[in-house]
């Protein structure tokens, strides 16, 4: 994946931005069609460009912690410790809950994933998942392993994990590929664990890599984003946010989107594109293609805004396969009682237009979120290493 991302790198940077034709996963209703690769330049975070983010108003930017090493997912403990996961380092770092110190409390390879739950830090790797007791000083007790045996990686290596209302574990397995038929039926899936990693059982199928998902407070109802296929176009296949129930069947890799056919496979023997179709549960919000989601929370209203009670947050990692790119931004969910209704820009400006190269830049990828204590949030850029803190005042 990364000799990949190194060579598209080096075509965007000589060729600005490339076009490739074929007939790659065409749309039903057309042949042909265009697929950019654009990587925006890597620029510091310095206060100029700190400043020219727009928020909601009243919602106010700042950094909280730095020296980060590709930080990834983020949580934080009822004693307020703050915890950040690098897959890149295979660490886990504590942060002190006003920023000031670091601490690593673990060295894994492939760490990734984590979520506290009853003085318990679960955490995850490509193929295993753990348990570690949060001792009184916020460090890590003895890990344990709990679950082995996950499906290897292909490309898609982040799992994530959380607990639902029903005190059980849920742990996400993206596909191996972009499109194909899978061979391992636990890909492309979210899987159901009790917390010792017994009872292992397949939750909701036709998820293409929903790293971010999190459970409605107030309904206990699981919401994940998935993210989408590439080389479809600027435009093509639109971002998922889905409603995941058990025993529900998603669409990948034979339905796509809101109810795009992919007429380069064929379902399973005996089953025709129509029937896979109608047993397809389409989303309910669909985003930007190739915005790339991450994390996902739900917000309480300590120190916000009352209508953001209950409301989501979804970082967006940034686009390689689109022209103008998308992503690079945090996107608000807002929810009416139980239903999602809109998804709207939350923090964005980490994009940019620039000279030279692919036209763009950017000086952040968003991924991690958390919210704190106070109600303030709290996201991570994994390429400069920044934890910054999102807070309200009137």
């Amino acid at each position: 994946m990364k000799r990949t991302l190194a060579s598209l790198a080096t075509a965007a940077v000589l060729l600005s931005s490339c076009s490739l034709y074929g007939q790659t996963m065409p749309n039903p209703n057309k042949d042909t069609h265009e697929v950019s690769v654009v990587l925006p330049a890597p620029l510091p975070a310095t206060p100029e460009n700190i400043a020219k983010l727009k928020l909601p108003a009243g919602f106010h930017i700042a950094k909280f912690a730095e020296g980060l090493q590709s930080p990834r997912v983020v949580v934080v403990s009822p004693a307020g410790n703050i915890y950040v996961s690098s897959r890149d380092a295979g660490t886990i770092t504590m942060v002190s809950p006003d920023g000031t110190t670091k601490k690593q409390v673990l060295a894994l390879q492939d760490v990734h994933g984590m979520v506290v739950h009853n003085g318990t830090l679960y955490y995850v790797t490509i193929n295993e998942a753990y348990s570690a007791p949060i001792n009184a000083d916020g460090t890590l007790g003895t890990s344990k392993l709990i679950i082995r045996g996950l499906p290897d990686a292909g490309q898609h290596v982040d799992r994530t994990l959380a607990v639902g209302p029903d005190n059980k574990l849920y742990l996400s397995v993206g596909s191996t590929c972009n499109t194909c038929d899978e061979h391992n039926k636990a890909q492309a899936t979210m899987q159901r664990f009790n917390l010792d990693g017994t009872g292992q059982e397949t939750f909701a199928t036709g998820l293409r890599n929903t790293i971010g998902f999190n459970f409605q407070p107030s309904t206990g109802s699981m919401y994940g984003w998935d993210d989408g296929v590439d080389w479809q176009g600027d435009k093509v296949q639109r971002e998922e946010l889905n409603k995941i129930e058990m025993g529900k069947e998603y669409g990948w890799p034979y339905i796509l989107a809101d109810g795009e056919r992919n007429l380069y496979l064929t379902p399973p023997h005996g089953v025709t594109m129509e029937q896979w179709d109608a047993k397809t549960t389409r989303p309910v919000l669909t985003w930007t293609a190739h915005a790339s989601g991450m994390q996902l929370i739900f917000l309480n209203g300590a120190g916000l805004p009352a209508d953001y009670n209950g409301d989501a947050l979804a970082s967006m990692h940034g686009s390689w396969g689109a022209n103008p790119p998308s992503g690079y931004e945090v996107v608000r969910i807002h929810f009416e009682g139980a239903t999602a209704k809109t998804i709207t820009p939350f923090a964005e400006g980490f994009l940019m237009p620039a000279r030279g190269g692919s036209g763009w830049a950017r000086f952040a990828r968003p991924f991690g979120l958390a919210q704190m204590q106070d109600g303030s949030i709290l996201l991570g850029d994994e390429q400069n290493g920044i934890l910054y803190r999102i807070s309200y005042s009137k």
